[in-house]
């Protein structure tokens, strides 16, 4: 079994910054890709931005210049770093990983921008 263990999430002002981390654990013996995702009340859970095994990323054209992700493979842990942060990026954030056997989502982690 496969385990994500989210961090970072909270309340922040608009222009604000955040950094969420996503640590992977358990039976998975190759990571082919980990990603956020978030999903605000109402809408589809959405792509946020990911990272390949070979270090490629996708991001939402919503984030693009403003969000960065970044592996420490060492450690099996993503990082997202969330800067001019805005209300429209008000939802809860859930960490992806997919590989062999099996992927695996965390529990989310809420993330809040005030006006």
């Amino acid at each position: 079994q496969v385990q994500l263990v989210e961090s970072g999430g909270g309340l922040v002002q608009a222009g604000g910054s955040l950094r969420l981390s996503c640590a992977v654990s358990g039976s998975i013996f190759r990571i082919d890709a980990m990603g956020w995702y978030r999903q605000a009340p109402g809408k589809w859970r959405d792509l946020v931005a990911e990272i390949t095994s070979g270090d490629s990323t996708n991001y939402a054209d919503s984030v693009k210049g403003r969000f960065t992700i970044s592996r420490d493979n060492a450690k099996n842990t993503i990082h997202l770093q969330m800067n001019s942060l805005k209300p429209e990026d008000t939802a809860v954030y859930y960490c992806n990983v997919r590989g062999w056997p099996s992927g695996s989502w965390g529990q989310g982690t809420q993330v809040t921008v005030s006006p």
